[in-house]
């Protein structure tokens, strides 16, 4: 989406709104800047759980880290795999029931 910066945060803020929002971030003085204080808590043990999401998810999508032709990177298929990705690691019925149509297809 973008560098970390005060332009791309701003991006960010416009497309998502600040009304009847909280935010809780890291202690980058962007966010100081650019979000009302009323609605802003910093702090690295409240961003701790959101990073091991995030790293979980780094972990199993190769779109976050390979750079081949194969994997594409466009906004839209980052946005379904991750919808993908939340659909079946929240739901673990979905999950088991895709594994057995690909068990009962390929096995």
């Amino acid at each position: 989406m973008g560098g970390r910066d005060d332009a791309t945060c701003q991006r960010l803020l416009d497309r998502i709104g600040l009304q009847g929002k909280q935010f809780i971030t890291d202690d980058w003085p962007g966010y100081h800047r650019l979000i009302p204080a009323a609605q802003l808590t910093t702090g690295k043990h409240l961003t701790f759980p959101i990073e091991q999401d995030n790293s979980n998810i780094r972990h199993f999508l190769a779109r976050f880290r390979r750079r081949t032709k194969v994997v594409s990177k466009t906004e839209d298929m980052v946005d379904l795999s991750l919808r993908l990705y939340h659909h079946l690691h929240d739901q673990p019925a979905a999950f088991a029931a895709l594994s057995m149509t690909f068990l009962y297809i390929f096995g």
